[in-house]
């Protein structure tokens, strides 16, 4: 099994050049050069509008579609006809629910998490548009010991699909918890529960935002009907995707587009206007970036490479704050405390009880001492921060350090050292 050149992989990140210690990961990763040079590279060589007969905008057109078939390839679509792009993931749910505005009838019932409200909030809005009823399937408690450790159960779902279920919309990856969802066997559970409830017809869409910078997204393996990542969190420009099944696309959907173009089974369905060419088109340094990680030249390799190197970014951080030092100082991880694979390096945690800290109190620290860079808050998981027994501040929410694969031990190892005289 290969594993990362990690001097190789951080020459690929200009801004890691700085010495700055980037531990916000899950909020944004720092951009690829090699994304870069392609804006720069488009905005001066080919930046003029799409469809026309001359030299440059063939080439533009070109390469606005390349971008297409490289976040195919990050989801293993069947076909580029299957992506969409837009600003954010945000903005691509939210077009998505107006685009099934026309399927959902009075009555029929979405199945959503509480976590990111990117995957909540277009759906919640449709359901009061079109009279539907929102269930939530929320996290619930899996250590005794603890009970901010909360994770997705499958047997949780399970009952709120009825014969009115339309849609269910959830998480590959909490961008809090850092747990990984295992997708695979939640959606094959689903759908045949759904069968034997009757339910005629049921779409499934996964948000991959905070799974995309650590794991392999399959949509095919997967089945499932809509998918979301967001370039900016897998090492490339602001900018964010959208899967959607061929079958889904062509008979699901109402067109968002202009009235007068025939876009009955093309992604511009759910794509008004232009995406951002050169975003788009910086978007194919990204599986190339990918796949020169390890010599096999394949993106499973590279993401299981990506993995193994990731679990020896959790385990200092993990280690030090399920302490029985640390628990008695009140230090709760919220989530899963596991050291393996079902979970990815975004680690949060609060300090609780007669010894609580506040978690702004605990980021000012690394504020004020400068050089490292975390976070304090609900991240917009508003619903699950705010829904933790004991109640949290969700204003306050949570201490979030977000690791990804170009960041070291040692970057961990320092985290762990501030973390340690604060909580002395």
């Amino acid at each position: 099994m290969a594993s990362l050149d990690i001097d190789q992989v951080r020459s690929s990140f200009p801004a890691l050049k700085s010495g700055y210690l980037f531990g916000d990961n899950a909020g944004g990763s720092q951009t690829l050069q090699s994304v870069i040079d392609r804006i720069t590279d488009y905005l001066s060589n080919t930046n003029v509008q799409l469809g026309a007969d001359y030299l440059v905008s063939v080439q533009s057109t070109q390469r606005v579609a390349d971008g297409a078939v490289a976040a195919a390839q990050l989801f293993n679509a069947a076909s580029s006809d299957e992506v969409a792009m837009g600003p954010s993931s945000t903005m691509l749910f939210e077009n998505l629910a107006r685009a099934l505005e026309n399927e959902i009838q009075a009555g029929d019932e979405l199945i959503i998490t509480g976590e990111h409200e990117a995957n909540n909030g277009g759906w919640k809005r449709l359901a009061v548009r079109r009279g539907a009823i929102v269930k939530v399937w929320h996290a619930t408690p899996t250590d005794p010991n603890n009970p901010y450790s909360v994770s997705l159960k499958v047997e949780e779902l399970l009952p709120l699909i009825s014969n009115k279920t339309r849609v269910i919309a959830f998480t590959a990856c909490s961008n809090i918890l850092g747990s990984v969802v295992p997708v695979e066997e939640i959606v094959k559970a689903a759908r045949q529960h759904a069968k034997e409830q009757g339910v005629k017809k049921l779409e499934i869409s996964v948000d991959c935002v905070a799974y995309g910078p650590h794991r392999r997204i399959d949509v095919q393996k997967w089945d499932i009907d809509y998918c979301v990542f967001a370039f900016y969190k897998l090492y490339g420009a602001h900018h964010s995707a959208l899967y959607v099944r061929s079958p889904a696309l062509k008979f699901s959907l109402t067109s968002l587009a202009h009235h007068f173009l025939q876009v009955d089974d093309k992604p511009y369905k759910v794509q008004p206007g232009g995406p951002g060419y050169e975003l788009v088109y910086s978007a194919t340094a990204v599986p190339a970036y990918l796949l020169s990680l390890t010599p096999a030249n394949d993106l499973q390799a590279s993401f299981d490479a990506i993995a193994r190197h990731e679990q020896t970014l959790i385990k200092p951080l993990i280690t030090f704050l399920t302490d029985p030092k640390q628990e008695a100082q009140g230090v709760r991880i919220v989530g899963q405390s596991k050291i393996d694979l079902s979970r990815v390096p975004t680690v949060s945690f609060v300090v609780v009880g007669p010894k609580s800290v506040k978690s702004k109190d605990i980021v000012a620290v690394f504020d004020k001492r400068g050089g490292i860079g975390i976070r304090y808050g609900h991240f917009y998981a508003y619903t699950l921060v705010s829904g933790l027994e004991p109640k949290l501040d969700a204003g306050d929410g949570v201490v979030r350090i977000s690791f990804v694969h170009y960041n070291t031990v040692e970057e961990v190892e320092k985290v762990v050292e501030i973390l340690e005289e604060i909580l002395a």
